[in-house]
């Protein structure tokens, strides 16, 4: 009866302590109080309403949807090819390189942003949107790498050579077969890759500037001079635009079979 009693328990204590800061700032982006608090101070909807009206969120929303959408098709044009050589060739090196592309999954992102700040962008004298563009690129290519492999993986390599033999050029069989029969595998990846670049930050804080800034960024600066439930609620906002991304990727792409 113990043993019944503590599993449950425990999976309660869980879900309580991983869903449970979500949940708190959920409530307290529909305080009707002027300070953030919980529990919270009545029931109004007015920080939400606020969170559209704050140009500095308008603008680095803006910008985080350019290095997330723009990141993720730059690294899944360098990642498909790469993935493609890696899995249907023997190539020399092929698992460092494969190191050396998931090293910023392993690296700590603080570290990725410092010797990119160090030893690119100040060198080079780089502007920060490109910088930021560059960074965040990098930063998605190694899941665009790992997605798109799992996919060619789970593709039967007779399929295109079958192509072949019936005429096709190898680009032919490529564009013709492949693709299309990872095309789930390529929109997973896109999926990943835009939320981790739309919620990075780390590497952001090192190579944001005057006027330049991500969401995540503006974010911070915004609880430094205002404490209010608005950036509760935009981090409401935010969270349940991530979950819904992932359950419809999940509910139609079958998410979980790419990563």
């Amino acid at each position: 009866m113990t043993r019944q009693l503590f599993i449950p328990l425990t999976l309660l204590v869980v879900v309580g302590f991983l869903i449970g800061p979500f949940l708190i700032i959920v409530a307290a982006s529909f305080s009707a109080g002027d300070t953030l608090a919980f529990p919270p101070q009545g029931f109004s909807l007015k920080w939400i309403a606020k969170v559209f009206t704050v140009e500095s969120f308008r603008e680095s929303f803006a910008m985080s949807m350019f290095l997330a959408i723009g990141g993720t098709f730059t690294a899944l044009l360098l990642g498909i090819p790469a993935s493609y050589a890696m899995s249907r060739y023997k190539l020399p090196l092929s698992e460092t390189v494969r190191t050396i592309v998931s090293a910023p999954i392993i690296v700590p992102g603080i570290i990725v942003g410092l010797a990119l700040l160090r030893y690119f962008v100040v060198p080079f004298g780089i502007g920060i949107t490109l910088a930021l563009f560059l960074a965040h690129t990098a930063l998605i290519l190694p899941y665009a790498v790992r997605v798109v492999s799992a996919s060619l993986n789970n593709l039967r390599s007779d399929i295109e050579e079958a192509a072949v033999l019936l005429g096709s050029s190898r680009l032919g069989a490529f564009f013709r077969v492949v693709l299309p029969n990872i095309r789930g595998g390529i929109l997973s990846a896109f999926i990943l890759g835009f939320v981790t670049s739309f919620n990075q930050v780390p590497v952001s804080l090192f190579l944001s500037g005057p006027g330049v800034r991500t969401l995540p960024i503006d974010m911070l600066g915004y609880m430094e001079i205002v404490f209010d439930p608005s950036v509760a609620a935009l981090s409401s906002l935010l969270a349940f635009l991530s979950i819904g991304i992932v359950f419809l990727a999940e509910r139609f792409l079958g998410f979980s079979r790419y990563v």
